[in-house]
């Protein structure tokens, strides 16, 4: 009777030992993926980004290039457009620049420290460790994560889902939710090669002051995909120099549409909408009252004769569909053929970007 007892209590510490064995705890999966995304000495990364907020979804591909300790260099193109951003961090700053518009904003700015995004893995694995909620899931072939967000939009979309290989330890999808808790974005991680590095040259921004046939090695990601259906094209740039700026195109003018916001701010509302028209070109000024007043912006794009780094004040911020640039009172970006100001010595710089966010054509009601 004895030895039988005994024998059921070793099968039973036995399939204990055994259970134990085959489930990691919280801690120490963290402790993996910090290791193995954090302390990357460099790292290359290609996802696809779908924005599902603010009317109809967009797609949009981005390339990443990281070198530690602070170079950088971020694409996103949407989709099936020939409309791209870059955000570089090298030695001499951070620069914004958008090739089709010949603009190069320079900030001296800590970014990614702040308003950094989810395909930045190393800010995941921050958001992860920093996240005393955090909440583990495991499943047979992946972990997921609910975490908090901690960027430009932590407070209209403040829960993210993160999506972990179980066998490569690496992320592979990242989905933003709302307060409650739907979709508005989704990053899916197609490719990331852990331990590339960059020379400092490849982080340059004077390659992007130079035309097509002379850029060679220095084009950017997409720029080299398409450089056989590029040839041959006239050159963005104006050669003579002769304008300081021009229209986009006379089509982006002739259907510029009013945007309006429609985040809710308590106590605060439109009281006027003017219209100035200066050179050929309208510019809408909306005027908001109340708790909150701030003042909104819009005009046609305008395209640079040359591209130059021009010195922006405050950081640089993603807005999911595009890079602006904030500071503690004023907001602004460029979009579908539009820039963008907001001002205002009421709202918090969380603020801004909610009303940039919720820009849509259209009308107050």
């Amino acid at each position: 009777m004895g030895n039988r007892i005994v024998k059921w209590l070793v099968l039973f510490c036995t399939i204990l030992l055994l259970s134990a064995c085959g489930t990691d705890s919280q801690e120490k999966v963290l402790k993996k993926v910090n290791g193995k995304w954090a302390d990357a000495n460099g790292y290359e990364l290609n996802a696809t980004m779908e924005i599902k907020s603010g009317g109809d979804p967009k797609k949009y591909d981005v390339t990443v290039w990281h070198t530690k300790p602070d170079f950088y260099r971020v694409e996103v193109v949407e989709s099936g457009k020939d409309v791209s951003q870059m955000i570089v961090r090298n030695a001499d700053g951070v620069f914004v620049v958008t090739p089709t518009l010949n603009k190069m904003y320079k900030f001296q700015s800590d970014w990614p420290k702040k308003n950094s995004q989810a395909y930045l893995i190393g800010a995941l694995a921050e958001d992860l460790a920093q996240d005393k909620n955090l909440v583990m899931k495991e499943e047979d072939k992946a972990y997921i994560f609910e975490a908090a967000t901690r960027n430009s939009y932590k407070n209209s979309m403040p829960h993210q889902v993160i999506t972990v290989d179980k066998k490569t330890m690496l992320p592979t999808s990242v989905v933003i939710m709302n307060d409650v808790k739907e979709e508005q974005i989704r990053i899916t991680f197609k490719n990331i090669k852990l331990g590339v590095q960059h020379a400092a040259k490849e982080y340059a921004v004077e390659q992007f002051t130079e035309s097509d046939e002379t850029k060679g090695e220095q084009a950017t990601p997409s720029e080299k995909d398409n450089k056989d259906n590029k040839d041959g094209k006239e050159s963005t740039n104006n050669p003579d120099g002769n304008e300081e700026k021009q229209a986009v195109s006379a089509e982006a003018e002739n259907k510029f549409q009013t945007h309006y916001p429609v985040v809710n701010i308590e106590n605060t509302k439109m009281v006027d909408e003017k219209v100035i028209r200066e050179s050929g070109t309208d510019r809408v000024i909306l005027t908001f009252d109340g708790d909150k007043p701030f003042t909104v912006m819009q005009q046609p794009v305008t395209k640079e004769a040359a591209m130059l780094p021009v010195s922006s004040p405050g950081d640089p911020v993603d807005l999911g569909f595009t890079i602006g640039a904030i500071t503690d009172t004023s907001i602004s970006w460029e979009k579908d053929g539009v820039e963008f100001f907001v001002a205002s010595s009421k709202l918090t710089r969380e603020e801004m970007v909610q009303v940039a966010t919720s820009m849509t054509i259209g009308s107050m009601k």
